[in-house]
C-alpha cells in the first residue's frame, strides 16, 4: 500500500511539474514577445501602439463586449461571435465533406486516381481567389464567406482522412479477412480506429486555417465580425483596436488548436 501511495506520489509530481514547467515557457514566451512589441514600437517614434497603450484599449473593448449601437458600432463580443459562427458552420460542412472523399480517396486506388489530381490543383488556390465565386454563386457576401471558409478548410482532413486509410497495416486487414468481417464491422473496429487520430489531426489543421481565413474574408464581405472590425478600426486609424483584435483572434485561435490537441492525444492509436 505505501508502495503505491509513493508511485501515486511520484506520478502526481511528475505532473505537476511538467504542467508547472510548460506554464514557465507560456510566460517566457509571451514575455519575449511583449519585449518585441515595445521595441518596435520605440523604433517607430509611437506610431505603432506599445502593449501599455494596447492593452488599456484593449480592456475597454473585453470590459463592454456586447453593446449594440447600431450596424457599424458592435462590441467586441458580438463581433467574435458572429466570426465563430461562420466558422462552425463553414468547419463542419467542410468536415462532412473532406471526411468521406478521404474515406474513398485513401482505401480505393481509382478513388486516388480520380480525385487526387482535383485536391492538387484546388488547395493551394488563394483563400480570398474563392470570394468572387462565392458572390456570383450564392448572391451574398455572408454565404460567400461561409462558402471560402468551407473550400480552403477542407483539404488537411481530406488529406489526413486519406492517408490514414492509406496506411492502414496489411496484418490489420488479413484479421479482419480472416475473421470474416462484414464491411461495416470492418469500417467500425479496424478503419475508423486507425484513421480517426488522423482524422482529428486534419481537423485540427483545418479549424485553423478556418480560424486564420475568417479575418480576410470579412475584410471583403463586410458586415458584422471580427475581421470587419480589424478593417473597419484601421480605417478608423485606431491602431490600438486593430492590435487588440489581433490579440483576440489569437487567443481564440490558441484555444481552438488547444482543444483538437486534447482530442489528438485521446484519440491517439498508441493509446
Amino acid at each position: 500500500m505505501d508502495k503505491s501511495n509513493q508511485q501515486l506520489g511520484a506520478a502526481t509530481l511528475k505532473v505537476v511539474t511538467y504542467r508547472t514547467g510548460r506554464f514557465l515557457y507560456f510566460l517566457l514566451g509571451m514575455s519575449f514577445m511583449l519585449i518585441i512589441w515595445h521595441v518596435a514600437s520605440l523604433s517607430t517614434d509611437g506610431e505603432l501602439p506599445g502593449p501599455i497603450q494596447t492593452f488599456s484599449v484593449f480592456y475597454d473593448l473585453v470590459s463592454h463586449p456586447f453593446y449594440d449601437n447600431g450596424p457599424n458600432d458592435k462590441g467586441i463580443g458580438n463581433q467574435l461571435l458572429s466570426s465563430l459562427e461562420r466558422v462552425t458552420k463553414g468547419f463542419i460542412i467542410g468536415s462532412v465533406i473532406a471526411i468521406p472523399l478521404g474515406l474513398i480517396m485513401g482505401s480505393s486506388t481509382l478513388g486516388m486516381n480520380l480525385l487526387n489530381p482535383m485536391v492538387q490543383v484546388l488547395r493551394p488556390v488563394s483563400p480570398l481567389a474563392w470570394f468572387p465565386i462565392g458572390l456570383v454563386a450564392f448572391q451574398s457576401a455572408q454565404t460567400s464567406t461561409v462558402f471560402v471558409i468551407i473550400i480552403t478548410s477542407l483539404w488537411p482532413t481530406l488529406i489526413n482522412t486519406a492517408f490514414g486509410v492509406s496506411t492502414i497495416p496489411q496484418d490489420h486487414k488479413n484479421v479482419a479477412k480472416a475473421f470474416g468481417f462484414s464491411t461495416f464491422k470492418y469500417i467500425t473496429k479496424v478503419l475508423l480506429p486507425f484513421t480517426l487520430p488522423h482524422i482529428i489531426t486534419g481537423l485540427r489543421l483545418s479549424v485553423g486555417i478556418a480560424w486564420m481565413v475568417i479575418v480576410a474574408a470579412e475584410m471583403l464581405s463586410g458586415g458584422v465580425g471580427i475581421g470587419f472590425f480589424v478593417w473597419d478600426s484601421w480605417n478608423a486609424l485606431s491602431l490600438e483596436k486593430v492590435f487588440s483584435a489581433i490579440l483576440i483572434i489569437g487567443l481564440v485561435g490558441f484555444v481552438l488548436d488547444k482543444t483538437f490537441k486534447s482530442l489528438q492525444t485521446r484519440y491517439s492509436y498508441d493509446s
